[in-house]
């Protein structure tokens, strides 16, 4: 019989697995250790959902999803094997994984997901001007196969299909202008003064990024109509590299494949020394979304935008401690 999940050990993954992006940062999971049964579950917590932005959790899954493949690799790091199962209880949907944790003697080392667990603590979202460089074919190649190792699709759209994507954007800002209460998740998760310094959670002021005076770059304003001391103005790249996370359906299921796929190419792109952003504005209307799909196929469910790029890796963002996150039985 296998001994017991180390608490230790236990403890070390979920602080991996929860280095992953969230919208807003919300950190919208729980973990339960079922140490006999090495199983460690993974919960949503609906008190960090977003009922305004995302009212069908449809991000709440991504950001869920991306904590699982974290999960998974710290797991492999830890000569581990992860065995993990999407919604495993039909009448728990809150349940959203269960990863059981094999030892490995005797099974294959999962090298390639090994090897990106150093990067988990590196990404980070860089809200900053990324320079007009283009990026190479073999690591688009690359992030594209990662995406597809997860059941998904990675799209670099071409100029016409890019320009569609950024005017998506823009018309998702226009409507929040014109809807009072639209900000309401963004203004519940930015953290402005000295809260930024002790948050747990939340995007913090210093995570911000600078102005957009120019430029095309899909980057949000986190401060609306805020004051934010010491925060300048700059110009963005005018030729923004957007790639677009797509899966085939858009159930819960789904949505949790989009985020380990998404997870898995923002590691690769950090290995690759890319700076990235994420930028779900247009994509939370499901009407705007449709017509994010690529214009050739029309097929296929866009769930993320990313945005590419060479420049600064922006800073790291708080996350809640462990203990927070995490029971053990």
């Amino acid at each position: 019989m296998a001994s017991p999940l180390d608490e230790k050990t236990v403890t070390r993954l979920v602080a991996a697995a929860t280095a992953a992006p969230s919208m807003h940062n919300a950190q919208p999971w729980h973990f339960r250790c079922l140490t006999g049964e090495r199983v460690l579950q993974l919960h949503a917590d609906l008190e960090r959902a977003m009922p305004r932005s995302d009212p069908g959790n449809r991000a709440l899954h991504i950001g869920c999803g991306a904590a699982l493949f974290n999960l998974r690799v710290a797991s492999v790091h830890a000569d581990l094997v992860p065995e993990t199962r999407l919604l495993p209880e039909h009448d728990d949907p809150q349940l959203l994984a269960a990863a059981h944790l094999a030892d490995l003697a005797g099974r294959p080392h999962d090298a390639d997901l090994a090897r990106l667990y150093p990067v988990i603590r590196q990404r980070h979202t860089s809200r900053h001007p990324f320079a007009e460089k283009d990026v190479p074919e073999d690591v688009r190649a690359t992030l594209r196969d990662a995406a597809t190792r997860e059941g998904a699709e990675l799209l670099f759209p071409g100029p016409w299909h890019a320009d569609t994507v950024l005017d998506l954007v823009r018309d998702a800002e226009s409507c929040d202008v014109m809807d009072p209460g639209a900000n309401e998740d963004l203004l519940r998760w930015t953290r402005l003064g000295p809260e930024a310094d002790t948050a747990v959670d939340g995007v913090p002021e210093y995570a911000f990024g600078p102005r957009k005076r120019d430029g095309k770059a899909p980057v949000r304003d986190f401060t609306g109509r805020r004051r934010v001391a010491d925060r300048g103005t700059t110009t963005f790249e005018h030729t923004s590299h957007l790639a677009l996370l797509s899966t085939p359906g858009d159930g819960p299921a789904d949505w949790l494949r989009a985020g380990q796929a998404l997870e898995r190419v923002l590691l690769e792109a950090t290995l690759a020394d890319l700076a990235t952003s994420l930028t779900s504005h247009a994509l939370e209307d499901r009407e705007l979304r449709l017509l994010a799909r690529d214009p050739g196929s029309g097929t296929g469910q866009v769930q993320m935008v990313l945005r590419l790029g060479y420049g600064p890796r922006g800073p790291a963002t708080p996350r809640r401690p462990v203990a927070d996150v995490l029971d053990v039985v």
